[in-house]
């Protein structure tokens, strides 16, 4: 149930005397003037004045809404710029005129590369223009000047008599040029170079291994070869080392050393005509005539063999009577050595059937006994020489074996190119 609101009496005028009273000298009763306040519409009310008044002050602080001007930022903008100092203004000028020079530069620099390509293509007979690298900066003030800081010229896979240069790469410094712009360059004369030439072993070993044999560095001067041979049918393993040395002052030279070719594990072949090389049994090779009794009566049944072998002909005849004694014979350390030692180049011609029982094809033996050293070792030769400029100088500083292949330092003075 809602309590009825009740009045505070206490805190109303008690002397009637004081209470304020209307036209009639009635005394006014103060909820006859709450009363009024509710009569006619509130616009017409003192606090519709106060209310209004407030409206009013508060239009007069608030701007009038308008849809936004996304044009205002752009008009700050080039207000901000066209406040700018003048100093300013000439920066900000010289620094884009300075970005179109370089540009300029820039263009002029690859326009001349270019055309030192083809030049150099055409000049040199190559199969692909090089790269060209021109060095220094500006290069406008240089081209006036006729006077080149620098030019780079890298030429890929130029031909060396038989094997193939992966790269030929020189650089020369302060150019003197013979010229009247840039489209009009005759010549240049060149005071100094310095450069390297790489004979890579990818190109060594598909131009003279032809996929057989492979070149591998090994230490700072030799190149070691490893691959098959063919020869007379055979597959025969090589095994080759080639010291790299200069030669003059434009080449370099290969000697070729420890050549062999192994046949199987029955024999290995060493051109040349000392008592070392030829064609001589292996260890394992000698080892089998121990356990192959057939063998080592073919190698006792020909006299020139013992007679090279020095073993007395009392003990071949107990040998070759008596299996027990053939074997103590061929199983005993001095009949390995002596049969290692023994070249059986020499005997291929006059006892091919004693070599047959032996497992090597005649043949075989045949084509290598042509197989002389300067054979093979021209076979394997890594040479080759600079060519002689017509004029200055050109030369070799260093030789070097890398991981890729082989690098020569070159160096030279004095060279003209064109007119």
């Amino acid at each position: 149930m809602r309590t009825p609101h009740r009045v505070d009496t206490q805190h109303l005028p008690q002397d009637r005397s004081e209470q304020p009273r209307d036209h009639s000298g009635q005394p006014r009763n103060p909820y006859d003037e709450l009363g009024a306040l509710d009569d006619g519409p509130l616009e017409e009310t003192p606090l519709a004045d106060f209310l209004g008044e407030d409206a009013e002050r508060r239009d007069e602080r608030e701007p009038q809404w308008s849809p936004p001007d996304h044009r205002r930022g752009g008009r700050r903008r080039r207000n901000r710029f066209a406040g700018l100092p003048l100093a300013m203004k000439a920066v900000v000028g010289l620094v884009v005129l300075a970005a179109f020079v370089a540009l300029a530069d820039r263009w002029a620099l690859l326009y001349a590369e270019h055309r030192a390509a083809d030049t150099l293509k055409d000049r040199l007979d190559l199969a692909a223009a090089p790269e060209v690298e021109i060095g220094g900066f500006p290069f406008l003030t240089q081209l006036a000047d006729k006077r080149l800081e620098s030019v780079k010229v890298t030429v890929p896979d130029v031909a060396a008599d038989r094997v193939s240069l992966a790269r030929v790469s020189a650089t020369a410094h302060d150019i003197r040029l013979d010229a009247d712009g840039l489209t009009s360059v005759r010549g240049a004369h060149i005071p100094r170079f310095d450069g390297d030439v790489l004979l890579s072993f990818e190109d060594l070993n598909r131009e003279l291994g032809a996929s057989q044999v492979t070149f591998t560095g090994e230490g700072r001067d030799r190149v070691r070869a490893r691959g098959t041979l063919p020869v007379a049918g055979h597959d025969l393993r090589l095994r080759a080392e080639a010291r790299i040395q200069r030669q003059g002052e434009r080449g370099i030279a290969t000697e070729i050393g420890g050549m062999r070719l192994d046949i199987g594990d029955l024999a290995t072949y060493r051109p040349g005509t000392r008592p070392a090389e030829g064609l001589h049994l292996t260890a394992k090779g000698t080892a089998d005539l121990a356990r192959q009794t057939r063998k080592a009566k073919a190698l006792l049944s020909v006299p020139a063999i013992v007679q090279r072998m020095g073993v007395p002909e009392a003990t071949v005849r107990e040998a070759l009577a008596d299996d027990g004694k053939l074997a103590e014979l061929t199983g005993s350390p001095k009949f390995a050595r002596q049969a290692e030692r023994l070249n059986l180049i020499d005997l291929a011609l006059d006892n091919p059937e004693v070599l047959r029982r032996l497992g090597l094809d005649p043949n075989l033996l045949d084509e290598l006994s042509g197989l002389t050293r300067p054979v093979l070792a021209d076979r394997l030769a890594l040479a080759f020489e600079l060519p002689k400029p017509e004029q200055g100088d050109v030369r070799l500083d260093d030789v070097r074996v890398e991981e890729d292949g082989i690098r020569v330092r070159v160096s030279g003075s004095g060279l003209t190119v064109g007119s």
